[in-house]
């Protein structure tokens, strides 16, 4: 008649997780009772994240301590329960454990530490009653304001509070229980005919149950009255249908049928677990097929008034009929613990919450309710409290600083809109005018010796691919697509090469030329156009080669860089091969550092217009621009590696520009007479 254990076990487990009390001291009594409700509920509370702080066993003897017997373990045990962190504590044991805690409490607390026993919830499971005795009817039960109870679920009978109304002492001798309790509760004796003396206080039939407190006598329907209620009418039916049986069975012949004169306990048990029947409550009562009544439990809020009578306010229900979900019910803005709570719900937690933005870390040696709070890492949100481990942030997303929340990534690139976006602009057509404006006073002057004498067609085509080195550069600005990822770096090679090219040409030619005044040269049928068109096609080819090799096997393409910067994604364009990349690179250095020997031993060389001196200085520029370059790369991550190469391009650019044609360009424009002197 009394529903399953583990139903309770279980609401207890999600009354805890209700409130977040996850710090939890148990009370049990001292018996292979309270060492299986250990074993199963330590497991319970486990699978539900929750931890017991300690646990206190209690004594089965009915003997309680007196101040002369302080028992040791219980002085240390009761120590640890008042300095736990634990405020919320389970009792398992009948009525007789709360008389051993009322005891401890007396003869264990000091006045001094009844402030920190106010701070506790008492949980009590349904084997508990606050009902006490008449013999220890004045013990104080503050310590247990605002208790919350689990009890057998009741409801009132139909006219059960009218026959209690009613209810008054038969002075006979055959209805003694009721007699004994009158005395009791009632603190009187009810007079005895044979004999001639009464006591003081009389019964007088008259007084009224109501009157009491509910610590002696509760008024309402409880859980095992109603457990004893539903069981009388169970017998009940069943014998009304061994009779309907029986009465069947008469209407066969040589039928033999049960007599109820005769039945056994056990013979009831096949007709229990196929009855179900309606009480005067309204509610229906029926066995499941482990022959236990499919009922619940009441959850139930206990106040406590000075003079020791109580109000039980009902909180909750566990009821394991209910739909998924709907099993464990707790109205929580009916409740009210003490008075010292304020209305805030107490803390029985090993280690505060940690915050959003903060995960888990078990504390070495100590129960899985003990943790410290670490700050999730980069990447990482923790959007909700006491989480075991941080949740990793989408690709497309960052964490915040605090690390609560993801944020969308902004995608980021080289503009043409932002500042260093326009200064480059800016500069690259800047230097694409100038160059232009040389090229013109070339061409301008192209029959004066200073033009002539250093290979006109030479100068003519360095201009032009220092003027598209310029422009190219424009090429890496702006979004990154297919088609300006697949030209950019193969057009900045091609050109550059031609430009290095030009450069070792000039200087081979000016060497060439010496070589060829010597008496007896056969240097003379490789002067002129000829070894020049052969230096820059044979060094452009190789390069041009490369270049194809690398977009014919690895082709740059477009892509989104999630991580290399927090909070963006860089879109940029992914070379395909950096071995190719480099090996672009490589070549025009090489380039490079031949035309700067070269032009280093030409330096010296007599003549006017000998050029060598200022294409040392303009490779010794070009070399330390790209020799600095690879580093600050590699450094760089997102649009400023584009700006670094852009950069180094128009450096570069202008190194060559400067060095090899501003002498050319002052000396044709301010100093015309120079050029004059040497016609």
């Amino acid at each position: 008649m009394v529903p399953n254990e583990a139903q309770e076990y279980s609401g207890i487990a999600h009354l805890l997780q209700h409130f977040g009390w996850t710090w939890v001291g148990l009370f049990v009594t001292d018996d292979d009772s309270g060492e299986y409700f250990l074993k199963t509920f330590e497991s319970l509370l486990s699978m539900n994240g929750i931890c017991s702080a300690f646990t206190f066993r209690l004594p089965c003897h009915t003997r309680l301590l007196s101040n002369n017997e302080k028992d040791v373990r219980f002085v240390n045990t009761f120590e640890s329960f008042m300095n736990s962190k634990a405020r919320a504590f389970v009792n398992y044991g009948d009525s007789m454990t709360i008389m051993w805690l009322i005891a401890f409490k007396n003869i264990l607390i000091l006045d001094e530490m009844e402030a920190a026993l106010e701070g506790k919830v008492w949980i009590l499971t349904a084997q508990s009653e606050l009902i006490t005795t008449g013999l220890t009817r004045r013990l104080n039960l503050e310590m247990f304001q605002g208790t919350i109870a689990f009890a057998v679920h009741s409801k009132h009978p139909q006219g059960f509070q009218k026959y209690l109304d009613n209810l008054r002492p038969q002075w006979t001798q055959a209805d003694d229980f009721l007699r004994e309790f009158w005395e009791q509760a009632f603190e009187c004796s009810i007079p005895n005919p044979q004999e001639m003396i009464q006591d003081n206080k009389t019964c007088l039939g008259e007084e009224k149950l109501e009157s009491l407190p509910r610590t002696i006598f509760e008024t309402s329907m409880t859980g095992h009255s109603y457990s004893i209620y539903n069981a009388v009418y169970a017998i009940a039916h069943a014998l009304h249908a061994i009779c309907s049986s029986r009465a069947k069975q008469k209407t066969m012949e040589h039928s033999k049928g049960l007599h109820l004169d005769h039945l056994q306990p056990w013979q009831l048990h096949s007709y229990l677990q196929g009855i179900t029947f309606n009480t005067s409550a309204g509610e229906e009562v029926s066995f499941n097929q482990h022959g236990e009544i499919v009922a619940g439990f009441d959850v139930t809020n206990t106040l406590l008034f000075p003079n020791n009578s109580f109000v039980r306010v009902n909180i909750g229900r566990v009821d394991p009929s209910a739909v998924e979900g709907k099993q464990f019910i707790i109205h929580e803005d009916v409740m009210e613990l003490r008075r010292t709570f304020n209305q805030v719900l107490p803390v029985s937690v090993c280690t505060d919450s940690c915050n959003l933005g903060f995960q888990k870390r078990k504390q070495e040696g100590k129960k899985f309710c003990c943790y410290d709070c670490d700050p999730c890492p980069e990447g990482k949100i923790a959007n909700k409290t006491n989480m075991d481990e941080c949740l990793q942030c989408p690709d497309d997303h960052y964490s915040r600083k605090s690390r609560d929340g993801c944020t969308p990534k902004v995608i980021t690139f080289l503009s043409y809109q932002e500042p260093i976006g326009i200064s480059l602009v800016s500069a690259a057509l800047s230097f694409t005018l100038v160059t232009a404006l040389v090229l013109g006073i070339f061409i301008k002057h192209k029959d004066t010796p200073i033009v002539k004498a250093n290979n006109r067609d030479l100068t003519y085509t360095l201009l032009v691919s220092l003027l598209l080195c310029f422009l190219c550069s424009l090429i890496f600005l702006g979004p990154p697509g297919l088609v300006n990822c697949l030209i950019r770096q193969a057009a900045f090679g091609t050109i550059f090469c031609v430009a290095v090219s030009c450069v070792l040409a000039k200087t081979i030619t000016v060497v060439m030329a010496f070589m060829d005044t010597k008496p007896g040269s056969n240097m003379r049928k490789w002067m002129g156009r000829r070894l020049s068109v052969l230096v820059v096609l044979t060094s452009t080819s190789i390069q041009a080669g490369i270049c194809a090799l690398w977009l014919g096997t690895f082709p740059p393409f477009p892509t989104m860089n999630m991580h290399s910067i927090p909070g963006q994604i860089i879109a940029e364009c992914n070379e395909g091969s950096f071995v190719m990349f480099y090996s672009v690179l490589g070549y025009l250095g090489l380039l490079s550092i031949v035309s700067f020997v070269v032009a280093f031993f030409a330096r010296k060389l007599p003549d006017s217009f000998n050029e060598a001196k200022f294409i040392t200085f303009s490779m010794l520029v070009f070399c330390s621009v790209w020799l600095s370059f690879v580093p600050t790369y590699q450094s760089s991550k997102g649009k400023y590696m584009v700006a670094v190469e852009i950069f180094s391009i128009l450096a570069s650019s202008a190194g060559l520009l400067g060095c090899i044609f501003s002498p050319k360009c002052y000396i044709i424009l301010l100093r015309s007479e120079l050029t004059a002197k040497n016609v």
